[in-house]
């Protein structure tokens, strides 16, 4: 993100301020018991790959006995604390219970920093059977550094293993012995503006251990002889007629005797199976390589071509690999992969325009933020990537925090793109970001940032879901540091595209990034997104929003104490614990002082977070709904944009499309509003009403309706196009244009359209709040994160809508795990009043909302006598045997809660 004059320090430092006495000093508590011991079995099978279950962890401070009895088998760890095998230090000892929640109040802050600025120690056991087969420990993600241990004696220092993305093989086949082995790491605190790690910014307030740990599986390997490492397959897809593909299998062959032996890699692809025999000499390696001139099959006719998700499937391939000595298998390899081109060229305005198998497309995406404490949680991975497919996003952007490898495995399946890179503001960018934070390099950091590169690159290129790797985010890389990205790139047969920054920034042999970091990220108005300049809906911005995301009250009243949330509506000047550390974004005095200047001051909390909703809806869709109308222009046309963010990793006030909970409020349903395959939307600039068609396939014969209403529904204006027509993949059609001015129209209105198919069955329906005061824009004054506004959108006059009665009628089936509610909301009131951004909330017998939770659609407006039904899928165990309840509430409907059962 663009942090140019972010205070980050001052803030963090204020961490420390709050220490609580009593506080857990790190030591066991008096009488405390061992964790419960965790032997973790390792095969002997050739080519088997088994990762340590889990640690006992502990300070050093806590710890007299040397290294080598604390890593050596039967070492007794009274008072140390369990840890899983991906486990920060801080996230074992949340879960050991030793804090209250930090996602709670400001519950983080008493935690002691200073426990953390002495390295701690992880130990694990494991046992094998049999030591005629090699062992090796495989791993990567430690943070910051390690000494490492096997059965009490060093293996590797903090010199050899440091950085959190190097990857690391240690043979440790003359320490392994019959029985219980130990593995034990001393692991170095982590400063991320020292150490080529991970860091925060400005998204969250950073834990206090700074995720020093291993947050990564370390892997036991067992093999023969000849090791098969970094397999993989080069994909070259004939674009544009996918009739027919390459594939180019690769491995490296490893001698790792003291003699020279005769090896046989056979391997297969589908139905076609290869092989070949290496000579290697003592400890030797050689790539082994099958290709179409040598393996025909490896040319595939009709090859099964894999698509992001709405644009076609998502077929995934096998590789597998065996080296064989004498006929007995040595070791095995195993890649899955999916075939597609990836191009991303310049466009005529210098910005980058990704295509996928020859077809243009919006980037559509959002800023993904693993969990605070760095926790893999596969289903909740999976339950948020579901989500962006409900929201009709196509890509996930990871700067930096690159999350484990099943990750990217679920994007595959899913079908979602992802744009992985390395951090901005911390150590990664200190070389090239002058006064920034972050150390500057020596000459130490260049070969780990190498290293580092080479092993992301190695276990990324497989996967179809990446698109790219961002080499640089605020700022591009030097020479030198580019040349040694590019250099392992392309040793690993990178073949997707590589872009120097996510920022306007060029670097000497990637050239310019055809990416801006304009902002905003603090509050403008919706009208801002359709000015083809700053964040504007023209070239590919890659981190922009219009800042707060605040979330549902249900949720605040989980993050916040009742004395929180008074000062939260009381007072924009308050700085937010739960906002950002930096001292840009403190506050929400920018937010809210343009809730109050366009909805009128909030009234106590209910009214704060309900006109938060609304406001959210209409800026998040006219984000989306800008760039989408501009995808296709002739000139300066918007190539992708990424929503910053997507989520939350702590439960937060901005950047979140959804909350830590994932609950769904209106920045969530106005984007969801907004991708819609098919959808009709108005422009807040030329006041035009578009249909904007996102499906491959074009549409004919639509009906255009748009009319305008005083907020009590007094109709003003009215009229219907028909004959519409729209061509696919993302093209949008010019319906109509609302006139400037219409007779007796009240200051604030609302504008409907309905879109409507040939036999005249509704098919998109779209509701705005207008005025005809517009926001005003202070573009000569335009800050790094925002633009001033100088007189706000008049839409007070909603207060003044009449109550409208929602009635709800709902039904629910279940099978095989998974519920499915049905609900028909239908305006009952006698008047001509609409019921304004209806939210139904699926809640359990106790009123806690049922989450996750994909509605079809919701936040719904409705006029007297209308109706509409939504559905919404959920995993019947989230209801906690309880029945299902609809909670129905919205700008203007009174809450009511009925039974969905």
């Amino acid at each position: 993100m663009n942090r140019q004059r972010l205070a980050t320090a001052t803030a963090i430092l204020g961490l420390l301020g709050s220490l609580t006495t009593g506080a857990w000093t790190g030591g066991p508590a008096p009488g405390r018991p061992a964790p419960p011991t965790r032997v973790t079995r390792v095969p002997a099978a050739p080519g088997s790959t088994t990762a340590l279950s889990g640690y006992a962890i502990q300070s050093t401070a806590k710890v007299s006995d040397s290294a080598a009895a604390v890593s050596s088998p039967g070492y007794p760890a009274t008072g140390w604390h369990p840890a899983g095998p991906r486990s920060t230090v801080l996230a074992a000892l949340l879960a050991d219970g030793v804090y209250a929640d930090p996602f709670y109040s400001t519950e983080q802050r008493k935690i002691p920093k200073s426990d953390f600025q002495v390295p701690w120690w992880y130990r694990s056991d494991f046992t094998v059977a049999d030591t005629s087969e090699r062992t090796y420990l495989d791993f990567s993600g430690v943070i910051s550094a390690a000494d490492v241990y096997v059965d009490g004696k060093r293996v590797a220092t903090t010199k050899d293993v440091t950085g959190a993305y190097t990857h690391h093989e240690l043979d440790v086949t003359s320490l392994v012995r019959p029985g219980t082995n130990t593995v034990a790491f001393r692991i170095r605190p982590n400063d991320p503006n020292k150490s080529l790690t991970m860091g925060w910014i400005d998204w969250l307030q950073p834990p206090p251990d700074e995720n020093m740990g291993i947050v990564r599986d370390v892997v036991v390997r067992r093999g023969g002889p000849v090791a098969l490492r970094d397999a993989h397959v080069v994909t070259k897809l004939d674009v544009p007629s996918l009739a027919s593909a390459d594939l180019t299998v690769k491995a490296r062959a490893r001698n790792d005797s003291d003699a020279p032996v005769t090896a046989t890699v056979s391997g297969s692809v589908g139905s076609t199976t290869f092989t070949r025999t290496v000579s290697l000499a003592a400890h030797q390696t050689k790539t082994v390589t099958f290709s179409p001139s040598d393996v025909p099959g490896l040319h595939l006719t009709s090859p099964k071509v894999w698509w992001p998700a709405g644009m076609g499937g998502q077929p995934l391939y096998d590789l597998n690999l065996t080296a064989s000595v004498s006929g007995t298998p040595s070791d095995t390899a195993h890649e899955t992969f999916g075939i597609r081109d990836v191009q991303a060229p310049l466009n005529s305005d210098g910005a980058r325009q990704y295509r996928v198998n020859g077809r243009k497309l919006l980037i559509k995406g959002g800023g993904w933020s693993p969990d605070e404490f760095l926790r893999w949680d596969r289903r909740y991975v999976e339950d948020r990537l579901r989500y962006a497919l409900d929201l009709g996003l196509n890509t996930i952007r990871l700067e930096g925090h690159l999350e484990p490898d099943e990750f990217f495995d679920l994007a595959d399946r899913y079908g979602i793109l992802t744009l992985p890179g390395w951090e901005c503001c911390d150590k990664w960018e200190g070389q090239v970001n002058g006064d920034e934070p972050g150390d500057r390099w020596t000459p130490a950091d260049y070969p780990v940032a190498k290293a580092s590169m080479a092993a992301e690159a190695a276990r990324l290129r497989d996967h179809p879901s990446v698109v790219s790797f961002l080499i640089g985010s605020d700022f591009a890389p030097d020479a030198t540091i580019e040349k040694n990205y590019l250099d392992a790139l392309r040793a690993a047969d990178w073949n997707t595209p590589v872009v120097a920054a996510a920022s306007d920034n060029s670097s000497p042999q990637s050239g310019s990034s055809g990416m801006k970091m304009t902002g905003p990220y603090d509050w403008i108005p919706p009208n801002y997104w359709y000015a083809k300049r700053e964040g504007g809906a023209t070239g590919f911005n890659s981190e922009t929003s219009a800042g707060p995301d605040i979330p549902t009250l249900d949720t605040l009243r989980r993050m916040m104490t009742p004395a929180e949330l008074d000062t939260l509506w009381k007072n924009p000047s308050a700085k937010q614990y739960h906002r950002s550390p930096s001292s840009t974004f403190g506050t929400l005095k920018l937010y809210d002082d343009a809730l109050t200047g366009r909805y009128g001051a909030p009234t106590g909390l209910t009214d704060y977070v309900r006109k938060a909703q609304l406001a959210q809806y209409e800026n998040v869709r006219a984000q989306f709904e800008a760039y989408e109308r501009n995808a296709t222009d002739a000139a300066k046309p918007s190539t992708g944009v990424v929503y910053w963010m997507f989520n939350s990793g702590w439960t937060s006030l901005h950047w979140q499309l959804m909350d830590r909970y994932l609950d769904q409020g209106g920045a969530y349903f106005g984007a969801k509003k907004a991708n819609e395959p098919l959808h009709v939307q108005y422009s807040y600039d030329d006041r035009s009403v578009v249909v904007v068609d996102n499906r491959h396939t074009a549409a004919s014969g639509l009906n255009v309706r748009a009319t305008l209403f005083d907020p009590d529904g007094t109709q003003r204006y009215d009229k219907t196009v028909t004959g519409v027509n729209v061509h696919g993949d993302g093209a949008h059609t010019t319906a109509l244009t609302l006139p400037s001015s219409v007779s007796g129209l009240a200051k604030t209105y609302l504008l409907r359209l309905t879109l409507t198919d040939g036999s005249g069955k509704e098919v998109g329906r779209n509701v705005y709040w207008l005025s005809t005061e517009p926001d005003t824009l202070d573009w000569a004054h335009t800050d790094w994160y925002y633009t001033p506004t100088t007189g706000y959108a008049d839409l007070k006059g909603l207060a003044s809508m009449a109550q409208v009665p929602v009635s709800a009628t709902a039904s629910t089936v279940s099978s095989a795990g998974t519920s499915t509610t049905t609900v028909t909301l239908r305006n009952t009131g006698g008047g001509r009043t609409p019921s304004l951004l209806t939210d139904v909330h699926l809640v359990d017998a106790r009123g806690r909302p049922v989450l996750p939770v994909r509605w079809s659609d919701n936040e719904v407006s409705l006029w007297p006598g209308e109706s509409v039904t939504l559905t919404a899928r959920y995993r019947t165990a989230d209801l906690h045997g309880s029945a299902p309840r609809l909670r129905v509430s919205g700008w203007n409907t009174p809450e009511h809660t009925v039974p969905a059962a």
